[in-house]
């Protein structure tokens, strides 16, 4: 759902006693065509609006919303809720709940955030009690030694003429049972402890998301340690494998080897730091981008250890799960910010108009490298342009994603079918974009490549794996992605949405599950020819 920027365009200029004429002046256009874009009637983007909101001293995310728009997403995500869909909201509902109680929207969100996560654990429960033969077992101890307990205290209680050497024998059984079945629910719980930590596991993705979107994806303190590390590596030589690999070694012992067997066997990694032997393993057939990269994110973590601390303490997650996946997520970040420093790069982005080839030449990285820290270019004041990150396995599986406010994004299992990220595996290692429209008129420019996730040895198989950026369209004229497209003709657009489930097109020919339906009204789609007088599931 987009925000209406024109209308917070015109309310900020009032505020600030801006006649429609002077700030069209100020920022180079007409005034009848400013009064357009703030009545919504034309889209503003790219260059001009980053003018607009200098001029107006304002951020362009406040100008666009991005709060609430990921406030709409959430509750987008949660009116879709099986437990939901039936009821009868009204088209516009959700974005006059956040517009004017935005509180309570956030309660809401909380609440079904919460409310998935505790079906998810009764879930995994019952799955374990059904299928786990160790908790059956458990269970079966349990009874038998309740059984054995009730027998012998039946006896003690209901035989009034047992001699002593006879009731000192039940009293003794019924401690030597009750002291295993201690030990037996001692372990059962053990069990129960264990399912309950792994499944924190499924929210910790989301923890992250919310970490990513409070931060803009932006982390100043890694950014400030990757400048300084980043300027000791280059006394040394140029940047590359050859000078990380020096430092490793001359500064923190590092062994590094490249090829052979794996240092655990069987191991499926493409490479593997062992902290004990201070030893860094790369498979023989790895890229050279990936080598650079790891070395750079060992190197980081080796030697900046304190400020990644640092900035997990500061994120506040609690699960084991959740800091174990951010600790690596900021280790990641901080290669990235190595590999391919703040201003260098951003400079480089915005003469060639964020053609990632060209990119990942000049810094011998990968597309997928290159697309990552363009997401995190959100520098106050030496911004790029706002990229939301996706990536799928060939199955259509999204394995990791930055989300971009805004954008309706699944946050598990499979988007539409129809978006770029899933086109680009029938045109292997090509550029794959389109402009995009969902169903509530946003617009974004989608840009799709395949990835091989490692050079495959000559026995193995290849593994794929597609990347995408997804910008709104508005910033589409800042990329080398936008020339050549009609962005001004919105006939010309993809008509997407975020997933079957989620999306609000009913007539889509490559819908793949039921489409929500109002309440009251029996979906049709996936229907009988001929309904029977009294369907299942319906009323007498």
């Amino acid at each position: 759902m987009r925000a209406p920027i024109g209308f917070r365009i015109s309310n900020r200029r009032k505020s600030l006693r801006i006649s429609q004429a002077a700030l069209a002046r100020l920022v180079g256009i007409s005034p009848s065509y400013l009064n357009l874009i703030e009545n919504n009637k034309r889209d503003v983007g790219g260059a001009l609006l980053n003018r607009i909101a200098a001029q107006l001293d304002i951020d362009i995310d406040d100008l666009a919303g991005r709060a609430e728009q990921k406030l709409l997403q959430d509750l987008e995500e949660a009116f879709a809720d099986p437990m939901l869909e039936s009821l009868p909201f009204q088209p516009d509902e959700r974005r006059e709940l956040v517009a004017q109680y935005p509180a309570s929207a956030a309660a809401l969100a909380r609440l079904h955030r919460a409310y998935a996560a505790a079906r998810t654990n009764a879930d995994a429960f019952a799955d374990r009690l059904r299928s786990d033969p160790l908790l059956s077992q458990l269970l079966h101890q349990v009874l038998s030694g309740i059984t054995a307990i009730r027998s012998s205290a039946e006896i003690l209680a209901d035989v009034p003429d047992l001699g002593e050497e006879e009731r000192a024998r039940f009293v003794a059984a019924i401690g030597r049972e009750a002291l295993a079945l201690t030990d037996v629910a001692r372990n059962l719980i053990g069990q129960f402890d264990v399912s309950s930590q792994n499944q924190r596991g499924v929210s910790a993705a989301r923890e992250i998301d919310d970490l990513i979107i409070e931060r803009q994806n932006y982390f100043p303190r890694l950014e400030s340690v990757a400048e300084i590390l980043r300027a000791e590596l280059d006394r040394f030589g140029s940047f590359g494998v050859a000078t990380l690999s020096d430092q490793l070694s001359t500064r923190f012992g590092v062994h590094i080897r490249i090829g052979g067997a794996a240092p655990v066997p069987g191991y499926p990694g493409q490479y593997h730091y062992h902290a004990a032997t201070r030893s860094m393993w790369f498979h023989g057939a790895t890229t050279l981008a990936t080598r650079q990269f790891q070395l750079a994110r060992l190197f980081g973590e080796l030697a900046a250890q304190d400020a990644v601390h640092q900035e997990l303490d500061a994120s506040q997650l609690q699960a084991p799960t959740a800091r174990r996946l951010a600790a690596r997520a900021l280790g990641s970040y901080l290669a990235g910010a190595i590999v391919l420093p703040y201003e260098s790069f951003l400079s480089d982005a915005e003469s060639c108009r964020y053609d990632i080839d060209h990119l990942r030449q000049d810094y011998r990285a990968s597309f997928e490298q290159v697309a990552h820290r363009l997401v995190t270019l959100r520098r106050p004041g030496a911004e790029g342009v706002p990229f939301g990150f996706l990536r799928s396995d060939p199955a259509g599986r999204l394995t990791k994603h930055f989300p971009l406010p805004g954008l309706l994004l699944p946050n598990s299992g499979h988007a539409c079918p129809l978006w770029a990220i899933y086109g680009a595996f029938r045109q292997p290692e090509m550029i794959v974009r389109q402009a995009v429209r969902f169903s509530d008129g946003s617009r974004y420019l989608f840009i799709a490549r395949t990835a091989q996730r490692r050079s495959a040895a000559f026995k193995e198989p290849m593994v794929w794996s597609s990347v995408m950026l997804a910008c709104d369209v508005l910033h589409a004229d800042r990329t080398v992605y936008g020339a050549g497209l009609d962005l001004a003709d919105r006939e010309a657009d993809v008509l997407v949405g975020p997933s079957c489930r989620l999306c609000t097109r009913h007539d889509c020919p490559a819908r793949q599950e039921e489409a929500l339906s109002p309440a009251g009204t029996v979906p049709g789609l996936r229907g009988p020819l001929v309904v029977p007088e009294r369907p299942l599931g319906e009323p007498a």
